[in-house]
C-alpha cells in the first residue's frame, strides 16, 4: 500500500476518498491498522484447524494433509508476489538462497507442522499462548547464541510469560482426561514457537537485503515446497480428497490466517517498526481465547485469563525494549 507524498495532489479527491478511505491516513495510523488486522487473522488460524479436525466426515484428515491444503491454497498469492517483487532486481546470491532455504524450512514448514500436530492434543487457547512466547524465545536465542545481554526487564519478561503459560497449563490439565496428551501437545507447540523464534531472529538481515515482500514470498515458497514434499512422501494422493467443509476451513486459513496477515505484518513493520507491530500483536492470544470460547465452545476460566494477561505483560516488556 502506498500513501501519497506530501506534494502529491490526487486526480479526483472525491473518488479516492470514497474508494480508499485510508488513502490519506498517516503512516503510523495505517501501520497500526495493518498490525491489528494481522493479529486478528493470525488469531483465527487455530480456530480453522480445530474446526477442520472436527468435521464429522473427515476423521482421516491429519496435520500434514491439512497443512498441505493450506499451502496449496496460498501458493498462487506467493508466486505472484515473489515474481512482482523480484522484477528488475539482481539474482539471489548463493548465500541468500541458503538463508532462504533454512528460514523457509524453520518458519512456516517446521513451525506449522509442529503447531498443527500440537493442536490435536490441546485447546486453541493454550496453543496460542504457548506459540506467542516467540518474542521471549527470540530474546533467549540472542542471549545464548548471538552475544546479546539480558537486562532485568528481559528476565522479568521471561518470568511473566512462562508463569502465564503455567497458569494456562493448569487450566487445561484440570479439564483433560489425559494429562500426557496435554503435555505432549504443549511440547509440540513449544517446539513450533522455537522454530518461529529462530525464523524471526534470522529474517532481519535477509529482509534488509531482499526487502520485506520479496523475502516473505520466497521464504513462503520454500515452506510450501517442503510441505508438499512431506505430504508426497508420507500420504497417499487420495488424502487430498476431503469433504467440502475441510476445503472451506483450509481456504479460510490460507487467505485470512496466512496470505493477508503475513503481508500485513511486513507492511506494518515497514510503517511503524517491529517493536510496535509486536505490541499490537499481543492482542492475538486474547482474541484466540475469545473466539475459542465463542466458536468452539472451549471453557473460559479466570486462571486462563490470568495466564493470558501474564504472557501479554511479558511480551509488552520485550516490545517496549
Amino acid at each position: 500500500m502506498k500513501t501519497p507524498s506530501p506534494g502529491t495532489t490526487p486526480h479526483s479527491p472525491s473518488t479516492h476518498a470514497t474508494a480508499l478511505p485510508w488513502a490519506h491516513w498517516s503512516p503510523q495510523r495505517l501501520g497500526f491498522a495493518l498490525a491489528l488486522l494481522a493479529a486478528l487473522g493470525f488469531s483465527f488460524k487455530a480456530i480453522f484447524v480445530k474446526l477442520a479436525y472436527a468435521v464429522p466426515q473427515a476423521q482421516a484428515v491429519d496435520s500434514v494433509t491439512l497443512l498441505a491444503l493450506r499451502m496449496l491454497f496460498s501458493l498462487p498469492a506467493f508466486l505472484w508476489v515473489g515474481w512482482k517483487a523480484g522484477r528488475g532486481l539482481a539474482p539471489l546470491s548463493r548465500r541468500d538462497m541458503a538463508l532462504l532455504a533454512v528460514l523457509g524450512l524453520l518458519g512456516y514448514y517446521g513451525a506449522s507442522i509442529l503447531d498443527f500436530v500440537g493442536l490435536r492434543y490441546i485447546t486453541a487457547s493454550l496453543e496460542r499462548l504457548i506459540l506467542f512466547t516467540y518474542p521471549t524465545l527470540t530474546l533467549l536465542i540472542g542471549v545464548l547464541f548471538m552475544g546479546q545481554r539480558a537486562s532485568r526487564r528481559d528476565i522479568a519478561s521471561l518470568l511473566l510469560s512462562y508463569a502465564g503459560i503455567g497458569l494456562a497449563f493448569a487450566h487445561d490439565l484440570q479439564l483433560a482426561s489425559d494429562m500426557g496428551a496435554v503435555l505432549l501437545g504443549g511440547a509440540f507447540v513449544l517446539g513450533s514457537a522455537v522454530c518461529y523464534a529462530l525464523y524471526q531472529a534470522g529474517s532481519e538481515p535477509a529482509i534488509r537485503r531482499l526487502g520485506a515482500a520479496r523475502f516473505t514470498a520466497l521464504a513462503m515458497l520454500v515452506s510450501t515446497a517442503a510441505t508438499l514434499l512431506h505430504f508426497t512422501l508420507t500420504q497417499p494422493l487420495q488424502a487430498l480428497v476431503q469433504p467440502l467443509p475441510v476445503y472451506g476451513h483450509a481456504l479460510g486459513m490460507a487467505l485470512l490466517s496466512t496470505v493477508l496477515p503475513v503481508f500485513m505484518t511486513s507492511a506494518a513493520i515497514r510503517y511503524i517498526g517491529a517493536a510496535k507491530t509486536v505490541l499490537v500483536g499481543t492482542l492475538g492470544p486474547m482474541l484466540t481465547i475469545l473466539f475459542s470460547f465463542w466458536l468452539l465452545g472451549e471453557p473460559l476460566s479466570l486462571s486462563q485469563l490470568g495466564g493470558a494477561a501474564l504472557v501479554l505483560a511479558g511480551v509488552l516488556l520485550v516490545g517496549r525494549r
